[in-house]
Formats: C-alpha cells, structure tokens, sequence
C-alpha cells in the first residue's frame, strides 16, 4: 500500500470510529466538518432525520473572491454557519471534526461558530 493510499484508510478509520460516537439529534444536532486543499465545507446535520439543517463553504457567494484554503476563510465559514444556525433557532450543536485532528482551519471554523453563538 503506497503512502497516499494509507493516509486515506487511516482517514477513513478515524472517521467511522467518531461517527460511532457521534450522533446528532433533532435538540442537539451534528456539525459535520469536511476540508479539502482547496476549500472547507461546514453542515449542520440531524442523524434522526437524515436531513442537512443548514450549511456554508468557501464556495458561497458571499465569500467569492478571497482565499479559500486559510484559516481566515475557515473562521468566516465557523461565522456563516453560526449565523445561519441561530436564525434557524439552532443553539448548540455535537462537533464532528470528520476525523481530522482540532488544528489549524478545523479550530479556527470552530471558533467561528462559537463566535457567532453556537455551543459546543
């Protein structure tokens, strides 16, 4: 097995093993967090249902024409997806760093959405 190929298995390990333990609820549900080189994507998520509640990435178009792949960017999501949340009548939520380590653009969309209300 070649590097890349054991980096996505333990990827994917690491992720199975959280969402066993992990599990949003209609009162309290997940903030499933995805990142990619280029772009990081936040939902908000209700396992009871099956439904996504609310969502933001870097691909909004409120944040077009900046970096996407900073921590800058990652906050003005954790920011976005706050607002939306408590909009939505959304106060706390289960953070599902989606395997990655609480570090970097995962820490700083989480302390995004902490400074727009959300409570985790």
């Amino acid at each position: 097995m070649n590097k890349q190929k054991a980096k996505q298995a333990g990827l994917k390990h690491r992720q199975r093993r959280v969402r066993s333990k992990i599990f949003g609820t209609a009162e309290r549900p997940r903030l499933r967090v995805v990142r990619s080189n280029a772009n990081i994507y936040a939902m908000i998520v209700d396992d009871t249902t099956h439904r996504t509640l609310v969502s933001a990435s870097t691909l909004e178009a409120e944040l077009k024409g900046e970096k996407t792949g900073n921590k800058e960017a990652a906050h003005k999501v954790g920011e976005l997806v706050g607002k939306r949340a408590v909009e939505a009548g959304i106060k706390a939520v289960k953070f599902d760093r989606g395997g990655r380590i609480y570090h970097g653009r995962v820490q700083a969309l989480a302390e995004g959405a902490r400074a727009a209300g959300l409570e985790f």
